[in-house]
């Protein structure tokens, strides 16, 4: 099963676990669209056109905050946090 959220704030999910420590939860963090609102300065709005962030460097680096198709910052790209819950349980019929 995986559910999507789409953070506008800090927001932490309460978890239930029916069937004890046999269910796993792992979260995984995308980014999406840009949201850089390049003509601020004039008083108007448009954005990019960026669909999807793509890091410029690998992982854990400062070239992986910068995004390789708009030069945008990961900050400016919607973050979207997913769900995915395993759970292993087995229910006898006795």
């Amino acid at each position: 099963m995986k559910k999507r959220f789409l953070i506008l704030r800090h927001f932490i999910p309460v978890t239930r676990v029916q069937c004890g420590s046999a269910c796993a939860r792992m979260r995984v963090v995308k980014y999406s669209e840009c949201q850089k609102n390049h003509a601020a300065r004039t008083g108007g709005y448009a954005v990019d056109g960026c669909r999807e962030f793509m890091p410029e460097g690998e992982e854990g680096t400062e070239e992986a905050l910068i995004c390789a198709a708009c030069g945008c910052h990961r900050s400016f790209h919607r973050r979207v946090q997913e769900y995915e819950v395993g759970c292993e349980c087995l229910y006898s019929s006795q």
